[in-house]
């Protein structure tokens, strides 16, 4: 039985949820589709809006996100990657979610977008100000969304961050803080940051569950549409590979296909396969702490009330997929429930550098797809596990291209 909770990262379905949803709808949002399995669908009804209203809230925000971007949110692919899978040795076939293609280019804007419904829903003030610790497609997400809501955002970002990052942001309008470390402190400068200003009033605007359990509810409308895809197509994947820093991406799927499971939207669900570069894996090392414990049950019960004894920051991280550095995997306690207690046992991979960088020219060269590094993280944990023998070549795999290929 799982005994998390919204308190450790299981975000679970609101009261009154339903599975409405039409099985060849392509080009409808995803926060309208799926919008009786949402959080924020609940909060709206119970403040006694009609389903007009919410339908209302989720348009003109999607309006205002696409005269932005020029698109808004729908079904993003899943499509059968054939000349990959046949230049790999995957028999069972290779699917790929392409998030490329989506709000700002990732899947962070799923994220994002769902808190900015729960705002809107709730009448916060506009003049409230929201905070986010990202230096990637989060934070680009992020000034997107707050922009479409007419919301003042602050990006905290290291002193390294890309120039053509800190462009982008500026051109949505966003404040931009410069994270140095300060004399005695240890930690992420930019968290640190982030803290203060929460500290100060800000409301987190991120991808962190741990900081904002609802970011989660937007994430999942990924796991949704895929597992109407796997019914429309009538699969039944064997793996889902899902690259990890912060592990929101990963919690949110796995979270959606197993509500999908329960529903009866899928007879079977895959595996679940994390997978972090060889340069930064603190998830592999928390993960194998308690599996490797007297009593896994018990160690994950304890890592709830006391998660440095078993997530602890790693040190130094380095990779070309820079968006999986995450020095701790913040919403890490759903993604070892699942992976060491439910039925399809799945399990971490770490990837070496050298995956990681052959798993992008891959894609390049054998998909129409432009993927980075981060983006293509998850068929490099493929590679790694075929080679260790973990997959087989006859295990039909799913992956996430999540991010397009940039600068940053």
């Amino acid at each position: 039985m799982n005994f998390l909770n919204q308190n450790s990262g299981w975000l679970g379905l609101p009261p009154g949820s339903s599975w409405e949803a039409e099985n060849n709808s392509l080009d409808l949002n995803p926060f309208i589709e799926y919008r009786k399995l949402l959080w924020s669908y609940h909060l709206a009804t119970s403040q006694g809006m009609s389903d007009q209203n919410f339908l209302d809230i989720v348009k003109n925000l999607d309006d205002a996100v696409s005269e932005l971007t020029g698109t808004g949110f729908r079904e993003t692919p899943l499509v059968f990657l054939s000349e990959l899978s046949k230049a790999i040795g995957q028999d069972g076939g290779v699917w790929a979610k392409n998030e490329t293609i989506n709000v700002s280019g990732s899947h962070k804007a799923r994220h994002l977008f769902g808190l900015a419904l729960r705002l809107e829903i709730e009448e916060v003030s506009k003049n409230k100000p929201l905070t986010i610790a990202s230096c990637g497609n989060a934070a680009l997400a992020a000034s997107v969304i707050a922009k479409a809501a007419k919301r003042n955002l602050t990006v905290n970002v290291p002193t390294w961050a890309d120039t053509s990052l800190l462009d982008g942001l500026s051109d949505y309008g966003a404040r931009i803080q410069i994270c140095e470390r300060r004399n005695g402190e240890s930690g992420d400068p930019c968290m640190l940051r982030f803290k203060e200003l929460l500290e100060e009033g800000a409301l987190p605007f991120g991808c962190q569950g741990t900081e904002n359990i609802w970011t989660i509810d937007g994430g999942k409308t990924l796991g949704f549409e895929m597992s109407t895809q796997l019914n429309r197509y009538d699969l039944e994947p064997d793996r889902l590979l899902v690259q990890v820093g912060g592990g929101a991406l990963a919690s949110s799927t796995m979270q959606a296909l197993t509500d999908a499971k329960n529903f009866g939207i899928l007879k079977n669900r895959p595996s679940l396969n994390t997978v972090q570069a060889s340069g930064c894996s603190p998830l592999l090392i928390a993960f194998n702490q308690i599996s490797d414990s007297d009593n896994p049950s018990e160690a994950l019960s304890e890592a709830i009330s006391n998660p440095l004894k078993y997530m602890k920051p790693w040190e130094n991280p380095s990779s070309a997929a820079t968006g999986i550095l995450d020095d701790i995997t913040y919403d890490w306690l759903p993604l070892v429930w699942d992976m060491l207690f439910e039925d399809n046992n799945g399990g971490p991979i770490c990837a070496s550098e050298k995956d990681i960088l052959l798993a992008k020219n891959l894609v390049a060269d054998h998909t129409e797809i432009s993927a980075s590094f981060t983006g293509t993280a998850g068929l490099a944990g493929l590679l790694a596990a075929k080679r260790d023998g973990c997959i087989d070549s006859d295990d039909s795999v799913v992956i996430l291209l999540t991010g397009v290929d940039r600068a940053f």
